[in-house]
């Protein structure tokens, strides 16, 4: 793993080559292949983790096995902090949803390198804020948008972290199944498949395996408001 590597998360992007090879030697490197759990709802959690690449998703389980997905995560966004600031059992299971690479750094180790570096911490708190005004709009969404409005915002938000331009559209390559997209907009499978293939009807968008062509981002965000 090579400096550059570490400056691809956005948390130890600022580092100096003297600094990332310092925090080099406390990370552990791990390769998840797709459906692989890394962590479970409940365990206790002690590290924190940053995706070098793939993606991973949060989820939480209700008492009668129904799945919710909290988050989906790719490249440089992190996960598996709370534990740092409040030891205790894992919130959610992290599970890969395609190959993943991860690097990992436990809680003693992280507490140890920010003593003396303010910029990481600062960092760190900016994804955590950028993580709690996301989880504050998904709570509002659910109270105040409808399921088609949901579907289109989560498509666009996917689109701005995953999105690659092409000659038609955006290709957002989200590795989602249907079930688990459903799960990300909190509705049932069958409404948000019904909403898809009014938006597909509408010449808004394609759908392809695992990932969909956005044809007309501008109708999407009229309708996600």
């Amino acid at each position: 793993m090579d400096n550059e590597v570490v400056r691809h998360a956005p948390l130890f992007a600022a580092l100096d080559d003297a600094d990332v090879d310092a925090l080099r030697s406390t990370l552990t490197c791990s390769l998840l292949q797709r459906g692989e759990v890394l962590f479970r709802e409940g365990q206790r959690g002690d590290r924190l983790y940053v995706i070098i690449s793939g993606k991973v998703k949060l989820g939480r389980c209700s008492t009668d096995g129904r799945e919710n997905l909290m988050a989906i995560l790719g490249p440089g966004e992190m996960f598996g902090e709370l534990s740092l600031f409040d030891p205790g059992p894992r919130t959610a299971t992290a599970t890969a949803v395609a190959d993943t690479e991860l690097i990992g750094m436990s809680n003693e180790q992280l507490h140890e390198f920010l003593k003396d570096r303010p910029a990481v911490a600062l960092s760190m708190l900016a994804s955590l804020a950028r993580r709690l005004r996301r989880t504050n709009d998904s709570v509002a969404d659910l109270v105040f948008t409808d399921v088609p409005g949901r579907v289109a915002k989560a498509l666009l938000d996917l689109s701005s972290r995953f999105g690659v331009e092409c000659g038609e559209g955006v290709m957002v390559a989200h590795d989602l199944t249907q079930e688990e997209l459903a799960q990300l907009v909190g509705a049932s499978r069958e409404t948000v498949n019904k909403a898809l293939a009014d938006f597909a009807s509408r010449g808004w968008l394609k759908l392809e395996a695992r990932a969909v062509l956005l044809l007309d981002v501008e109708r999407l965000s009229r309708r996600s408001r």
